[in-house]
Parts: structure tokens; sequence; C-alpha cells
């Protein structure tokens, strides 16, 4: 029998996080995993090579260089973690992008640049990811992140989010559906709203937008990204969750709950 203890330690298992430069919940994630014991290697733009050095920063969190929209660049960093570290056991996706604007404005670009990054790229990595973990034969976890929004909208426009985050959904369940032979759990985390994050930073001059968003949950406030995310992620990401897959976990505050 499994100590209670030993469901959420990590210790000897190696993670890659996928959107972690400092300032987003892809950074919680990274530093979480490390502090269970994981080897973590974090993985985010080019361009944020300086906030992910950040997130690196008094952990043992190595950094590696990843574009969602891009397949060989993701291919290169799936299989780049595996060479580094002899293995892969947790993959976790937090990359993605917001766009708000009014669907009369927003261009075809502009949408399918959104719908790229936030599910087609999470098809990628959860593809490569998926293929890694198979020829390991021992199973391992990957952990997407989805929103409160998957199944319903909100009150600013942004169409193409909503709506690559939905997907997110269905693509999770269809990859835990192909992968669970194999032993590969595949899940959702749907945050609310979490501030202050690099995402929501800009309600910081919406206080009245801020105070509607944390009367909307049961427990009236807003997520905290230092306090209230990183026990969800260690539960979907741990050998705690073994018999969970496909399925979409709401830390919202009981949003979705209403």
């Amino acid at each position: 029998m499994v100590r209670s203890a030993e469901l959420f330690d990590l210790s000897g298992q190696v993670a890659l996080v996928v959107g972690a430069a400092s300032g987003g919940l892809g950074e919680r994630a990274a530093r979480a995993l490390a502090d269970a014991g994981a080897t973590v290697a974090a993985a985010d733009l080019p361009s944020r090579a300086a906030d992910l050095a950040a997130t690196a920063r008094d952990r043992d969190v190595s950094t590696h260089e990843i574009d969602v929209t891009d397949e060989t660049s993701v291919t290169a960093a799936v299989d780049g973690v595996v060479a580094a570290h002899g293995r892969l056991d947790i993959v976790v996706n937090a990359a993605g992008v917001m766009l708000r604007k009014p669907y009369d404005e927003t261009t075809v670009d502009e949408f399918e640049h959104v719908v790229r990054v936030n599910l087609t790229g999470t098809w990628l990595v959860g593809r490569e990811a998926g293929k890694a973990l198979t020829r390991q034969g021992s199973g391992g976890r990957i952990v997407n992140l989805t929103t409160v929004y998957a199944e319903r909208v909100g009150p600013v426009p942004e169409s193409a989010y909503y709506s690559s985050k939905a997907g997110v959904v269905n693509v999770t369940r269809a990859l835990a559906a192909e992968l669970g032979p194999h032993g590969v759990n595949v899940n959702c985390l749907a945050p609310g709203v979490f501030y202050p994050t690099q995402m929501t930073a800009a309600l910081g001059a919406q206080p009245d937008r801020l105070k509607w968003f944390g009367e909307r949950t049961m427990l009236g406030r807003l997520g905290d990204p230092d306090a209230d995310f990183a026990g969800p992620l260690l539960l979907l990401a741990s050998p705690a969750a073994a018999y969970m897959t496909g399925q979409v976990v709401y830390v919202d505050g009981g949003w979705s709950a209403w």
C-alpha cells in the first residue's frame, strides 16, 4: 500500500513545463513541481529567455526554447529534454495567448493565431509528449491548462480565446482516450481569474471588473497565483491522480458551480 505522503512526492521524475516564463501560471507550475522533487525543464519562446531565466532562479530548473506553433520546435524541445535527462514523466502545457477584442474587429489572422497557440499548440505538445511517454513504456502524466471559460463565456469580448480554450478540453479527452492504454493520464486544469498574472495584469486598471470577478465566485475572491494553484496542479501531475484521466478540474473558487 502506498503511503499518502508518497503520492505527491515527485523525486526522480522529469517534468517539462511549456509556457513557463515568469509572470504566469506556467512559472508557478515549474516552481511547484521542482519543490515537490521533480527535475524540471522549463520551456518558452526565445523572446522570453530573460523571463524564463527568472523562473529557474533559486531552483534546479533547466531552460529550453520552444514555439508551440512550430512543429519542428516542439519536437526538438521534447526530444531535447528526453536526451538531457534520460526520460520524461510529466508534461504541463501552460502556453497560451489572449485577445481581448470585439468579434467584429477581430481579423481572421488574429483569430487563427490564438487558435494556433492555444489549441493547435496544446495538441502538438501532447502529440510529441505522448509519443515520448509511449516509447518509454512507463506511463506518465500530461496536464493541459484551459480556463473556467472552457464551457461558458464572460463579460470581456474574447471570442478567439473562448473558442480555443473550449477546444483544449476535448483535445485533452481525445488524447486521454488514445494514451490511456499506454498508462498515460491526460487531464485539464481550468483556472478562474487568478490575479495578478501576466495575462490578468491589465485588469488592475479596471477595479470594478476585478471586484465583479471576485464576487462571481462562491468564495468571494480572486485566485491567488502563489497560494491557490500549486495544490491542484500537483494533484494532476502526481501519482495521486493515477486513476484520473480525461477530466477537467476547475480551480475557480466555485465560479463554475453556480
